[in-house]
């Protein structure tokens, strides 16, 4: 059932001050009120906003083998990043996107979660290292906007048309390395959307020179960073481990012809000249086998007339009936307020687990078979949970399915983020003001 799917991937951790930029408001350094680094249509950028993250990356840098690029490149990268968030959120703020408290204390348990602390508790433990909660939430909260905006701008418009999924699936068929994944790193040199064929021409030049650099034994890293324009460009180009199938297939064609270390040339796209390297490879059989489960439920959310407490009587009546003799399909096919399995009497299909998000996956590991759970929460609303059976299923077909599908989405995304970026860029009124 997708409604119960997380649509965002968060990797948020809790980190020292010295690799965590807070956002702040204009404010006073001794008598001196905060100057404005740029002016982004009706909004700015601060001058400590730069002078945080900027602290904030030549300290993980400093941690990281290879030569510092200069200061200048750096806070100039970091200014380019944060007029292009500053774009984003205005327009997520003109489309009504908004992310809820619910969302947000949903996104902040799971960082508590993974980092072994009570929820109640991360403001304390926080504060410990130094990092102010209220920003930290802040800042948390517009990522997630940021994430939504790009899935409904960018995701929600990617087709992989049922070609392109079987022509992927040919190429696969035969490969007994489909699992293999390959550590790559990139530089992008963009190009104006109408470029001249002069424009082109210096470009490419550029391109072939930091290829050659590259080659030569330069540091890729630094390089990414003195001069990529992509969003990875801060993380010294890199891409992280990827299976073939999930980078853009023009950086896949290339890739899977390098040995660890080398550097592909200079490659033209609409959006500018990539100049692509492979760090490592590794790879590994993954198990197709899984053990499935089935499951039905009721869902039922709470809303300004109806609280939590009453939202879950609700619930424990229903329980009630069903334990009493009434049927639960029945009764979730006209209570539920699950679009995805009300119509199918609450049936969520035969899923492997981690499917559902974490709340649902504990309530429905605790039951035996038949059995209902008492009603519980998650960040969706109240559920009760019905467990009807248990499986070990061979699943090949159906996973390779949807691992090389999401792998084609996921390859086109890339190229796709950065055209929609450099649109934004393109239409945006920016003024700079000094950093």
């Amino acid at each position: 059932m997708k409604y119960l799917i997380p649509s965002l991937a968060l990797a948020l951790l809790l980190v020292s001050p010295a690799t965590y930029p807070q956002t702040q408001e204009l404010s006073t350094r001794g008598q001196q009120l905060d100057k404005i680094a740029a002016v982004v249509n009706e909004g700015i950028v601060l001058k400590s906003q730069v002078d945080q993250q900027v602290e904030s990356i030549v300290a993980r840098l400093r941690e990281q083998e290879g030569q510092m690029p200069p200061d200048q490149v750096i806070r100039q990268q970091v200014l380019e990043r944060l007029v292009l968030q500053e774009i984003q959120a205005q327009r997520a703020e003109r489309l009504g996107i908004r992310v809820s408290d619910e969302m947000l204390n949903s996104a902040l348990r799971d960082v508590a979660e993974r980092n072994n602390i009570p929820f109640d508790q991360m403001p304390v433990a926080m504060a410990r290292q130094g990092i102010d909660y209220a920003g930290y939430r802040e800042d948390m909260r517009r990522e997630i906007t940021l994430s939504l905006l790009r899935q409904r701008d960018v995701l929600a418009r990617i087709y992989v048309s049922p070609r392109e999924l079987e022509q992927a699936l040919e190429r696969q068929a035969g490969q007994a390395d489909e699992n293999v994944e390959y550590d790559v790193s990139h530089i992008l040199l963009s190009l104006p959307e109408s470029a001249t064929a002069a424009q082109m021409s210096q470009v490419e030049r550029r391109a072939q020179e930091i290829q050659q650099r590259a080659v030569a034994g330069e540091d890729f890293g630094q390089l990414a960073i003195t001069y990529s324009q992509a969003q990875s460009a801060l993380e010294r180009g890199k891409l992280g481990w990827r299976r073939v199938a999930q980078l853009p297939q023009f950086i896949a064609e290339e890739v899977v012809k390098l040995e660890p270390g080398q550097v592909t040339p200079p490659m033209r796209t609409p959006t500018g000249f990539h100049i692509v390297k492979l760090e490592g490879i590794r790879g590994g059989d993954v198990p197709m086998v899984v053990e499935q489960v089935h499951a039905r439920h009721v869902l039922l959310r709470p809303t300004e007339v109806q609280d939590d407490a009453t939202t879950r009587q609700r619930l424990e009546e229903l329980r009630t009936r069903i334990l009493a003799g009434e049927d639960f399909a029945a009764l979730a096919s006209i209570t539920s307020e699950d679009p995805g399995s009300a119509a199918q009497g609450g049936d969520l299909g035969w899923t492997a687990p981690g499917t559902f998000v974490p709340e649902f996956d504990a309530a429905l590991g605790a039951l035996q078979e038949n059995e209902i759970s008492e009603p519980f929460r998650t960040q969706y609303g109240w559920h009760i949970v019905q467990l009807l059976g248990k499986r070990f299923h061979d699943q090949s077909d159906e996973l390779r399915r949807e691992r090389v599908f999401s792998a084609l989405r996921e390859s086109k995304a890339d190229e796709e983020t950065e055209l929609w970026l450099r649109q934004l860029r393109d239409e945006a009124y920016v003024e700079y003001r000094g950093t």
